[in-house]
């Protein structure tokens, strides 16, 4: 298993057990949040860098480099997140809610690039 996935798949294991965690002690707007990007969406993508169809023999996953600033970015999204959400109804809260959802976006962004080069037909 690439280095990447693993990366990916712990991460997301840690965000399962953190977003259960705050589910259970508290009422925390930001759980769905961690429980669906944080676990399940990075869990996914972990799995989907490992298996996906292979860029070339010389370079089975291509640009690796995308991948690793999702990670990045995803990541610094989801710990931006959680302290902006209950607060989103203060200026400066909402501000970082936004840079949030930006950050998120952007490691989409780059996902879909990366990944759909790796989506083809076979030889």
């Amino acid at each position: 298993m690439p280095l990447l996935s693993r990366l990916y798949i712990k991460t997301a294991l840690v965000h399962l057990f953190a977003g259960l965690a705050m589910g259970a002690f508290s009422s925390h707007p930001a759980v769905f949040h961690v429980l669906t990007v944080g676990w399940l969406t990075q869990l996914i993508f972990g799995v989907a860098y490992w298996l996906f169809p292979r860029h070339s023999k010389e370079a089975p996953y291509g640009n690796f480099r995308l991948v690793g600033a999702a990670w990045g970015l995803l990541n610094a999204g989801l710990l931006l997140r959680i302290p902006a959400e209950p607060r989103a109804h203060v200026e400066a809260w909402g501000s970082l809610l936004l840079a949030s959802s930006a950050l998120q976006g952007t490691a989409a962004l780059l996902l879909v690039v990366y990944f759909w080069t790796r989506v083809k037909t076979r030889k």
